[in-house]
Parts: structure tokens; C-alpha cells; sequence
């Protein structure tokens, strides 16, 4: 019984985040965007720059071209998965037709702002309730699962570069550098509602002192350390490699941390797309 509310209560939530997703969308295109005939990147820019090129509105073209990578894309992403997705597409094109979103500025630098804030918003709802408005990056997996020389990213950002190029003989230069602008904008701030503040970050620390390092982080941030056994590749010396998970927020701790008992301490660190269990806790909404 529980686990079927519990269930009956994650659902409602993700439903509440995709609707939250598709208005924040619709703002983002039909209160910015599209009346200074700026686009966006990926899949949506191009069902927008469809829509400028044809006699048929955005509302025909984002369900055209984005259901169908969703439905070659349904092993891959799984059916719940795919469900949403189709409905939330769905939703956000008559969202799209029905709502009568203002016009909100005709300035052209806040227009690539904000609208690109609020696009971007509405994607990362979305996403974190279990859902996509756009199929660009499920083009990219699939393209990728094809040619494994290719990565995910390195697609999308061909993809773009194509679009954008394109976009210069449609809406010349300047509207094309605006909806770079836009797409710059609304690939942040998806960023920022997936991950927020909270984006994972991994450090690995080489240290004479690593074992006085270790216990600092661990008993004044409360983070997991693995140690690795290693060996310098110039001395030869055994030595043990720290490793730990931490946010964006205690970066410089972790450093501060192991400068202070080692100024010569080795410290490298880089962003993870995700990270759970052990003391690592999952606060993403993503499925």
C-alpha cells in the first residue's frame, strides 16, 4: 500500500513538473523568441526555423519532429519514459495554440536572455519530471549508438552548428548570433534546474599527508574518501591517491583543506554528470 502511494505521489509530482515545464516553454518561445524571429538550439530551433521557412505554425512542427525520435528512441529510454515524453510534446504544442502568451520586450538582448532563461527552464522541468520537450539529445544517443567514434556531445554540437548556420541564410547574421545567444542561455540554465547548486564535482589529491587530509575531509565535511594505491610515476615512491565526491560549493574547502596540511599537494578535480550512494545524496529529480 505504501509503496503504492508512494508511487501515486511521484507520479503527481512529475506531472506537476512537466506542466510547470511546458508553461515556463511556451513563455520562453511565444513571450520572447519567436516575435523577434530569434531561435533556439537543437530539434526546437529547428521545428521554429520550419515554422519561419513554411506556411505551418510551431505548434504542427515541434510534434512532427520530435515524436518521431522519441518513438525510435523508446527501447532506449523506456516506455514511462517515452509516455511522458509524448504527452508533454503534445501538451506544450496546444499549450502553445490555446494560451495567449504577452509579448513581453522587443529589446533584442533581453529577448535572447530571457527568452533562452525561461526555454531552458522549461526543458530541465520537464526533464526532471521525467520527460523531454525536445529529442535532440535522443537523436544523439541513437547517432551515437551507430558510430561509437562519435559522442553524445559531439553530435548535439554539430547539430548546431549546422542549424546556426542555416539560421544565418533564414534570419541573417545577427539573428543568428542572438539565437546563439539564446541557446548559450537556455543550455545554462537547463544546467542549473538539473543540477543546481548541487552539481557533483570528483577531486583526486596526491599528498605526503594524504592520511591527515583524508581525516580532515571526512570529519569536517562529512564526505567519503577512497583511497587508491599508487606510485609516483618520477620517484617511484609508494603513495596513496585520495579520492571524494563533493558539490560545486565545497570545491574550494576540500582545497583549502589539503593546501593547508600540504601547500605541495597535487589536486585535480572535474565535474560529474551524476553521483549517488555511499554518503553521496541523490537530490536530483531525474528518473
Amino acid at each position: 500500500m505504501s509503496r503504492t502511494v508512494s508511487r501515486v505521489g511521484r507520479e503527481l509530482l512529475n506531472t506537476l513538473l512537466i506542466v510547470l515545464g511546458i508553461l515556463s516553454a511556451g513563455m520562453g518561445l511565444y513571450g520572447f523568441l519567436l516575435s523577434s524571429n530569434f531561435i533556439d538550439g537543437g530539434v526546437t530551433g529547428v521545428s521554429m526555423l520550419l515554422s519561419k521557412v513554411t506556411p505551418y505554425p510551431l505548434p504542427l512542427w515541434l510534434p512532427v519532429i520530435n515524436l518521431p525520435f522519441v518513438a525510435v528512441g523508446y527501447r532506449q529510454i523506456g516506455p514511462a519514459f517515452a509516455l511522458r515524453s509524448v504527452l508533454a510534446i503534445v501538451g506544450l504544442a496546444v499549450v502553445l495554440a490555446t494560451v495567449p502568451f504577452p509579448d513581453v520586450t522587443h529589446d533584442r538582448v533581453l529577448t535572447a536572455v530571457f527568452g533562452g532563461f525561461f526555454l531552458g527552464a522549461g526543458i530541465g522541468l520537464a526533464v526532471r519530471g521525467g520527460a523531454v520537450l525536445d529529442g535532440t539529445e535522443i537523436a544523439a544517443l541513437l547517432i551515437s549508438k551507430r558510430n561509437p567514434l562519435l559522442r553524445v556531445g559531439d553530435v548535439i554540437l554539430a547539430f548546431n552548428v549546422v542549424l546556426f548556420l542555416a539560421a544565418m541564410s533564414v534570419l541573417g547574421v545577427e539573428g543568428a548570433l542572438y539565437s546563439i545567444l539564446t541557446y548559450v542561455t537556455a543550455a545554462r540554465t537547463l544546467d542549473y534546474v538539473l543540477y543546481g547548486l548541487e552539481e557533483y564535482t570528483a577531486i583526486t589529491i596526491i599528498s605526503r599527508h594524504s592520511s591527515a587530509v583524508r581525516e580532515a575531509i571526512t570529519g569536517e565535511l562529512g564526505r567519503g574518501v577512497t583511497v587508491f594505491k599508487g606510485r609516483g610515476g618520477l620517484s617511484g615512491e609508494d603513495q596513496d591517491i585520495l579520492y571524494c565526491v563533493v558539490t560545486r560549493l565545497e570545491i574550494g574547502k576540500v582545497k583549502g583543506i589539503a593546501r593547508g596540511l600540504d601547500p605541495s599537494a597535487f589536486i585535480a578535480y572535474h565535474p560529474l554528470a551524476n553521483a549517488e550512494g555511499g554518503v553521496v545524496k541523490k537530490t536530483s529529480g531525474l528518473p
